[in-house]
């Protein structure tokens, strides 16, 4: 497979899809049948070569694999693609649930159908760019793309309030990473190269480490998002169509964490020592406040995406503690959060497009009409909550026990939102299914069919195996973890070396 370029099979595998579907013809019950499949089959092949990744993967080298490099632009930006033990399960992540995503948008979306799996597959293939791309410009292009087939998808797609949302969303996200295009223009010019290999391991001076750091953290602070630049978050979710919303919430937000991860540690090592304590105050606000703000939310998705802001905390947590398990545990958070957070939503989805309402007070009692729908809104809520033996604990417990050994007093706060957590997952879970079923409504509702069987349970099986075997997700990234560490601190420790004069 040496000379196998997987990397860019994998990313733009989706694009023939994207073909195929925009030679189909007018759009009528046919083709709109035949865009779903085409969207579908592209989404699973796609998933199949990226699993191909894995299988052949190294995870005891920290080096990137499956290496591209070729010249692009006036041979100083070049089509450089990688991966590492870092990036490779957010590119599995995200090729895993856009088949869910299509399946999910079956039924739900009836109207350009043809123009939506174009934006899907489009976005898909921006969405594993970013997380492959290994030249800054590259990245930038992939990752600030991803904006355009988002906002259409729920300006277009989305409910009463669409536009709205997503002009929001595409100006809150732009306005940070304008900042970080000026970054890395100033980074060009200080190293004279965009490659992200080089960068790592290049010597910036602290002042320009301190103002590009800050311009990095506010684009992916926006994109996570971190308090306070969150409040875009939950607009975007209530207006998405069900399927935006899970990818918003897992592969999107994501975007921040790794950004954090290849970017702000391994090139701004004295910056992120620095900001730190910006970083950990943040975290517990959004940890605490959040979360008290999720239990008083009226609306299903509203306070699912508060919760989303309250678990990042725990995961940019983790990531500015620079310990083992600080880092491994926010990846592993992360990960975790993609299933569960997109389960969740899901979940929504399938009440929703059978009552055409979000709200809690709407419901009641639904375990006697949907037993299985109860069983799996369990698993994804206990999840959710942190229980052991689901894939919520593992994420959890690693990034508060990293941060104890670097911070007791930001850990024990941090503790606070494990509490609140359970009280409004809870809250819900028992609001929506348990008690009698009185509401006339929901008199003939139905329990999921097997399209939606087959959507949740493979997030069920996901959920349950990570929490009681973490080692897939923990082991990918060991090697790389391990190696951002240690230059991390070797970085430091030159440095201050250097300041003193020895």
């Amino acid at each position: 497979m040496a000379s196998w370029p997987i990397l860019s099979i994998t990313t733009f595998l989706p694009l023939v899809g994207v073909l195929f579907i925009m030679i189909l013809g007018n759009e009528d019950a046919a083709v709109q049948r035949n865009a779903r499949w085409i969207a579908l089959w592209a989404t699973l092949v796609t998933f199949a070569v990226s699993l191909l990744l894995v299988w052949r993967f190294d995870p005891s080298s920290s080096e990137f694999q499956f290496v591209e490099n070729k010249p692009w632009l006036a041979d100083t930006i070049k089509y450089h693609m990688g991966v590492d033990g870092i990036s490779l399960p957010f590119v599995i992540l995200t090729t895993a649930l856009m088949p869910i995503c299509i399946l999910a948008s079956w039924r739900a979306i009836d109207r350009r159908v043809k123009e939506y799996m174009i934006a899907f597959l489009v976005l898909e293939t921006l969405m594993v760019g970013t997380f492959c791309s290994l030249d800054l410009v590259l990245f930038y292009l992939f990752f600030e793309g991803g904006l355009i087939p988002m906002f259409l998808i729920i300006g277009v797609w989305g409910g009463p309030r669409r536009v709205y949302a997503s002009f929001k969303f595409f100006l809150y996200t732009l306005l940070g990473s304008v900042l970080m295009l000026l970054a890395i223009i100033a980074m060009y010019d200080a190293a004279g190269t965009t490659e992200i290999p080089k960068l790592m391991h290049y010597a910036f001076a602290p002042t320009l480490q301190k103002w590009a750091w800050l311009a990095f953290f506010a684009s992916f602070a926006v994109k996570m998002p971190m308090w306070p630049v969150h409040t875009w978050l939950p607009d975007a979710h209530v207006e998405a169509p069900t399927a935006g919303s899970v990818i918003l919430a897992a592969i999107l937000l994501k975007m921040g964490g790794y950004g954090f991860l290849r970017f702000s540690l391994p090139m701004f090592p004295l910056a992120s020592v620095d900001f730190a304590p910006l970083v950990f105050a943040l975290s517990v606000i959004a940890i605490v406040y959040t979360s008290l703000v999720a239990l008083v939310q009226e609306d299903m998705k509203k306070l699912i995406a508060y919760s989303s802001v309250a678990h990042m905390g725990f995961v940019t947590m983790g990531i500015f503690a620079v310990t083992v398990q600080g880092i491994a545990g926010g990846i592993f958070q992360m990960v975790s959060h993609g299933i569960v957070s997109g389960a969740l939503f899901l979940s929504v989805g399938v009440v929703y497009d059978r009552m055409h309402t979000r709200e809690i007070s709407a419901y009641g009692g639904l375990v006697n009409r949907m037993p299985l729908y109860a069983a799996a809104f369990m698993v994804f809520t206990l999840a959710n909550v942190g229980l052991p033996g689901t894939s919520g604990f593992i994420g959890e417990f690693l990034t508060l026990l990293g941060t104890f050994r670097i911070n007791p007093s930001v850990a024990f706060f941090a503790t606070l939102g494990v509490i609140l957590s359970a009280a409004y997952a809870l809250w819900l879970y028992r609001k929506i299914i348990y008690g009698r079923l009185e509401k006339a409504s929901l008199a003939a509702i139905r329990d999921l069919g097997p399209r939606e069987m087959l959507t949740l349970a493979p997030l069920v099986i996901l959920t349950i195996l990570f929490g009681i075997y973490p080692r897939p997700v923990l082991d990918l990234s060991a090697a790389s973890v391990a190696a951002l560490i240690d230059n991390y601190h070797h970085a430091i420790g030159g440095t201050k070396a250097a300041l003193l004069g020895f």
